[in-house]
């Protein structure tokens, strides 16, 4: 049995904070993008993760990072910054190669976090959102490290035929 997870969302001087607590996966990528795309369209683009307590990332939920940074990169002025990395979290983002897309903080940060904050709501998807979202953040990594590829070559073929189907 897995431990469930969360993400608690606030906002402190501009900056976007997101504290992952369990897992970051594609169960909980969903909400992550849904609410990343609404703090840029609101005109966030400074952005806070904190892995304190967050003891291992899938490719999905590090697409999904990916691609706000991507986002963000492309609407101009503004940063990721991921903090409190155990070592194999810092060692998952460093082999994608999205440590030179994201700030990766090396050192602990004490987090300056809001006072309010609150947690995001595991939106309820379908396969076919789902099957998007994962095909969505896996585009990210390959379009963040164009090496990649030969890593989810079968994964990208996989989700586009499985979404295909679902349409």
């Amino acid at each position: 049995m897995s431990t469930p997870s969360s993400i608690q969302v606030g906002v402190a001087q501009g900056v976007v904070w997101i504290k992952v607590e369990g897992k970051g996966s594609f169960q909980n990528s969903t909400s992550l993008k849904e609410f990343s795309k609404e703090m840029v369209a609101r005109g966030h683009r400074h952005f806070v993760i904190d892995l304190n307590a967050c003891p291992v990332m899938d490719s999905t939920f590090m697409g999904t990072i990916a691609g706000l940074a991507l986002k963000i990169r492309t609407e101009g002025n503004g940063e990721i910054q991921v903090v409190n990395l155990n070592e194999r979290n810092h060692s998952l983002l460093c082999n994608l190669g999205l440590d030179q897309l994201l700030k990766v903080e090396d050192s602990p940060v004490a987090s300056a976090s809001p006072s309010q904050t609150c947690t995001l709501k595991d939106t309820a998807t379908d396969k076919l959102s789902e099957a998007k979202t994962m095909l969505e953040a896996h585009e990210a990594v390959v379009a963040a490290a164009p090496e990649n590829v030969a890593k989810f070559k079968d994964v990208l073929e996989f989700l586009r035929q499985d979404i295909q189907a679902r349409q």
